[in-house]
Parts: structure tokens; C-alpha cells; sequence
């Protein structure tokens, strides 16, 4: 056998087991694989809070139409809790909605969650913050890379204090928690995702949402 071929192999056995699927066990955990938060026919595995009834499922779809609430997902998936991560899901957005995807964040029963990041969802809401923004952060302003009544792909990964979010494959953010970064709530740690629910005009789709975490590192 020829020393190149040996490297090959060897790169390529590292490769294999730095991305191996672990059984899962009886949290959900698997690692390095996409895995689904949304089984298309219920709400199990998500907490809605304050007006419970803005969130429901229609022909296989999350659908977000009502009062504000905030649907937090609780299931078994890494103990629905992600530090790095890659999420993605197909979001559908109609004339005037707002809505938006929340992470590191935790249930609260009222209210705008205090603590994580949001990922703008707005098309032509009169909010100027659009689509693909981390809000308040680093935000899409005016011009929305989404369209009403057309899926888009929402992507966002997050690795230690970098977070990149892209639509349709285009990248729309790309930030880095600076060392000093002080703004009580909003910053890079750990915790659930959650989808919003604005108001009773908006009414925004869900559907194929994904999660993928990494190996931990060996101690």
C-alpha cells in the first residue's frame, strides 16, 4: 500500500468518526445528523405561552395566526436545549406579517422572551427590520430577501460566538459576539428555540424545521 493511499485513509477514517451518528437514546440526543423538531401533525414537543391558540397545525404546517404568543419547543430532541447548532426550516410569510425564530432562549409564560436572539421574519410588515436579520443586532433593513405567499429557507448556525443566518442559500448575516458585548438577555449561551407569534393581522407557515447539533468535544 502506497503512503498516499494510507493518508487518504486515515483522513478520511477522521473525517468519518468526527461526524458519527451516536443511537439515539431516551433524551433524543444523536449528534451530526439533521434531526426534525416537527412531527406535521401536532404540537407536541412545543409550548405555546399567553394566548395559547395563536399556534396550530393545518395540512402538515405550523401555522402562527393570532394574538402575541411564542411557541417554544420542549421536546426530546438534545433535551431541547442547543449551545452550537445548525437550524432550518421553510417559512411562508403572507401581506403584512411578522413573526420571527428565536434561539438560546426559554419558555416565558408572557411577554416578549427576554432572553435570546430573534431571527426576523418579515417580508412587508410595516416594520423596516426584514426577513434574515438578527434583530436589534445585525438587522435586514427595508429591502426583505423573502417574498409573500413563497417559501424561503431559513437557515441559522451558530458556533461558539458566531452566529450566520442565510435565506435561500444567501447569506444575510455574519457576527461575532464581541468580548465586551453587554445587552442583558441577548447574548450567546445556550437554551430552545422558539417561533413567534406577532399579532392577530399576521399569519406566517412552518414547516420541515430541522436541528442539527455537533459532537461534544472529548474531554
Amino acid at each position: 500500500m502506497t503512503r498516499k493511499l494510507v493518508l487518504m485513509l486515515l483522513f478520511t477514517s477522521l473525517l468519518l468518526a468526527g461526524c458519527q451518528t451516536t443511537p439515539a437514546d431516551d433524551t433524543g440526543s444523536k449528534t451530526c445528523q439533521w434531526q426534525s423538531l416537527f412531527d406535521g401533525k401536532s404540537l407536541d414537543g412545543w409550548r405555546a405561552s399567553e394566548n395559547k391558540d395563536t399556534f396550530t397545525v393545518s395540512n402538515g404546517l405550523i401555522v402562527a395566526h393570532g394574538p402575541r404568543s411564542h411557541l417554544f419547543y420542549t421536546g426530546p430532541v438534545n433535551d431541547a436545549n442547543f449551545k452550537n447548532f445548525e437550524f432550518k426550516a421553510d417559512v411562508m410569510t403572507t401581506k403584512g406579517s411578522n413573526s420571527g425564530i428565536y434561539f438560546h432562549t426559554e419558555y416565558e409564560e408572557k411577554g416578549w422572551p427576554s432572553k435570546g436572539f430573534e431571527c426576523q421574519v418579515n417580508s412587508t410588515h410595516t416594520d423596516i427590520k426584514k426577513t434574515g436579520g438578527l434583530y436589534d443586532v445585525q438587522d435586514v433593513l427595508v429591502n426583505a430577501p423573502s417574498t409573500d405567499d413563497k417559501w424561503f429557507h431559513y437557515y441559522i448556525r451558530v458556533e461558539d460566538n458566531h452566529v450566520i443566518i442565510q435565506i435561500d442559500g444567501k447569506t444575510t448575516v455574519s457576527w461575532t459576539q464581541p468580548e465586551d458585548w453587554e445587552r442583558s438577555g441577548r447574548k450567546i449561551g445556550e437554551g430552545t428555540i422558539a417561533l413567534q407569534g406577532h399579532d392577530p393581522k399576521s399569519i406566517v407557515y412552518y414547516k420541515n424545521i430541522m436541528v442539527k447539533v455537533p459532537p461534544s468535544p472529548m474531554d
